[in-house]
């Protein structure tokens, strides 16, 4: 379990786990050949095995399970060489069969962890599982008509259900790992991670206990399709669990649904255990068996993790963890940095930069790397100006301003069209501080009096009547010689 500390609510300690639904990105079903692809019509891809019809059976989809191979080599789990499929079964209008193909006593995926900064702080969080199944049917409600309809496009879209230790134990902790457990799906590429379409679909498991308590009753939000109403549905679930307890009223186990209108969370109905699936071995599917060549080929093929290339960062670049791991959210991220950092050769001076402007004018536009007006070019050049002296922090980010707002532009040009260059010219620098020295004789008195804080007002005014452009090293290294 998660051993550090967290903030108390009201004196209870919150507990909560997540099962996350991977929608995997194979182009057809996980035991049928019919297509994936989002926003068909109602029930244009269910074919004969999906509709459940008599005769039919299902085949693996061997693209489904290279998938979940390749997200347990990414958490450093256990691959099972032999894992097997149950029937999981209730009946439901949209889902054909009666019962659901999914894996339960032997899942492909076994342990591992997910690794992630909250704040400043290293956190992590086990997986019990992640196993293969099948996604049911949608059923779609026309309150207009007072009819429902049922799409079966959904039924066996091949998902990963990745199944967490109730180690978090704050929204906002389960924001992150949702938030991480998402980067590490894209970035392999076998899920795209579209949350409202329903590619990535969470369900997070809410209790609260007094410190050192056995854990309390537990009560499962569905289908939390974004990190914002993730974090306020978890909050809400809290105040209300605590309050009901408060109250004198037991907790019973349910599943709820987060009305993002309301801020509020309401039961569904009762949860029900494992026992109520009565699940037994699917008898139209022989074992699953991976081979370590198979395990060892997929390792082979799969793209530099984000854990990898963060170690990665922090080895070559001189980075500290942090740093390297919030420069890895994304590939494009990554990618942006790497070429600024490899082309301006300052790779802190690039990570600040990427880490404090660029992602705060990004959030803002909420925007992606990948639409930044400032390309990862001109970053670079910018940084070379500033590193030669040619222009200071304050008028970097006055070209920053310019380029950003037009998004487009030679960096040079725009330092001279602004008239930003640094003045370095030795001569025309010395008669300025010359005139500011014999200006301000109390200064001077002060600062061979040793007070060394008087050394900064001079600096202020030979500034000033440079209007901004001399070099500040260069300013400081020239009073010191001439006051001695």
């Amino acid at each position: 379990m998660n051993t550090s500390t967290s903030a108390l609510v009201h004196g209870y300690e919150v507990v909560i786990g997540f099962e996350t639904h991977a929608q995997l990105s194979t182009r057809s079903k996980i035991f049928s050949r019919a297509a994936t692809a989002f926003g068909a019509a109602p029930n244009t891809q269910a074919c004969a095995v999906d509709l459940a019809l008599p005769g039919t059976l299902p085949v693996m989809n061997r693209g489904a399970v290279e998938r979940a191979i390749e997200f347990g080599l990414a958490i450093g789990a256990h691959i099972a060489p032999r894992s097997i499929f149950a029937r999981k079964n209730y009946f439901y209008p949209d889902l054909p069969k009666g019962y659901q193909i999914s894996q339960f006593e032997i899942p492909v995926v076994q342990g591992g962890c997910v690794e992630f900064f909250l704040g400043d702080e290293k956190k992590s969080v086990r997986l019990v599982r992640a196993h293969l199944e099948e996604d049911a049917g949608k059923s779609l409600h026309e309150d207009f008509i007072g009819q429902t309809g049922i799409d079966l496009n959904r039924a066996g879209t091949p998902l990963l259900e990745i199944v967490t230790e109730p180690d978090m134990r704050s929204s906002e902790e389960a924001v992150a790992y949702a938030r991480e457990l998402h980067k590490i799906v894209t970035w392999i590429g076998i899920c795209d991670g579209n949350m409202q379409e329903g590619s990535f679909r969470c369900d997070a498991n809410v209790s609260v206990r007094k410190p050192g308590q056995p854990l309390g009753t537990r009560r499962e939000i569905k289908n939390l399709n974004s990190f914002k109403f993730m974090q306020q549905a978890i909050d809400f679930e809290v105040r209300w669990q605590i309050e009901r307890i408060e109250d004198g009223h037991a907790i019973e186990q349910a599943t709820v649904l987060f009305n993002p209108d309301s801020g509020e969370t309401r039961a569904m109905r009762s949860k029900e255990d494992a026992a109520d699936y009565r699940y037994f071995p699917d008898p139209d599917l022989p074992p699953l068996v991976i081979a370590d060549e198979w395990v060892q080929r997929v390792r082979a093929g799969m793209t530099e993790l984000p854990r990898v290339m963060a170690q990665r960062f922090a080895t070559d670049y001189a980075l500290s963890d942090y740093d390297a791991t919030m420069l890895t959210q994304s590939r494009a991220m990554a990618a942006y940095f790497e070429s600024a950092a490899t082309a301006c050769g300052q790779p802190k001076l690039a990570s600040n930069w990427i880490m404090g402007e660029i992602s705060r004018r990004l959030n803002a536009g909420e925007i992606d790397i990948t639409r930044s007006p400032v390309a990862a070019a001109q970053l670079a050049q910018l940084i070379r100006r500033i590193s030669d002296g040619t222009i200071s922090n304050n008028a970097a980010r006055q070209v920053f301003d310019v380029l950003w707002s037009r998004g487009s532009g030679d960096v040079d040009q725009v330092i001279e069209a602004s008239g930003l260059r640094q003045l370095s010219d030795s001569t025309e620098l010395e008669k300025i501080v010359d005139s500011v020295v014999a200006a301000n004789p109390k200064n001077v008195g002060e600062y061979r009096a040793g007070n060394s804080k008087a050394l900064n007002a001079l600096v202020g005014q030979i500034m000033k009547g440079s209007q901004g452009k001399a070099n500040p090293q260069q300013v400081n290294d020239l009073l010191r010689k001439k006051l001695g």
